[in-house]
């Protein structure tokens, strides 16, 4: 009697579970549907958010763009106000700084030529173009300030 109780109650069971588990067809076409129309919108979303974040992107370089360009048009003028300074220099101190002022300005072309040159590919490359631009005008300054002090005890 309890085999059977066990047989019975384990049948119904598992009748229960194959009925519950079937979908009808029009159910299932009814399902795909919706997760048809949720894919459309997810792919409607990751479009949206791709446009945004390259026009963020642009946005960034633009602004670091003129925000560099003004730093090296200011570097550009102290160059030109020290290049000024040294014309009554003697010849072999004015030779000396001359020197130094080429190299400088070839850094400053450079440094142009760089950042009118970047292309804008991806954010790491943005993120490690930005920090070593960054560098170079800051290694720039600092040969600069150092050009323009007097060393001279």
């Amino acid at each position: 009697m309890r085999n059977s109780i066990l047989i019975l109650g384990s049948a119904l069971i598992m009748t229960t579970v194959a009925l519950s588990s079937c979908q009808s067809s029009g159910s299932r076409v009814q399902n795909a549907k919706e997760n048809v129309q949720e894919a459309k919108q997810d792919l409607s979303d990751s479009k949206t958010e791709l446009y945004q974040a390259q026009k963020d992107s642009i946005n960034a370089y633009q602004q670091f763009k003129q925000e560099s360009e003004a730093k090296i048009a200011v570097e550009e003028k102290n160059l030109a106000d020290f290049k000024a300074k040294i014309a009554s220099e003697k010849k072999a101190a004015k030779a000396i700084n001359e020197n130094k002022i080429a190299v400088l300005e070839q850094k400053i072309a450079d440094l142009k030529m760089k950042l009118e040159n970047y292309s804008g590919e991806g954010g790491e490359n943005w993120i490690s173009f930005k920090n070593e631009f960054n560098h170079d005008m800051a290694e720039l300054m600092k040969a600069l300030k150092d050009l323009t002090v007097d060393n001279v005890k």
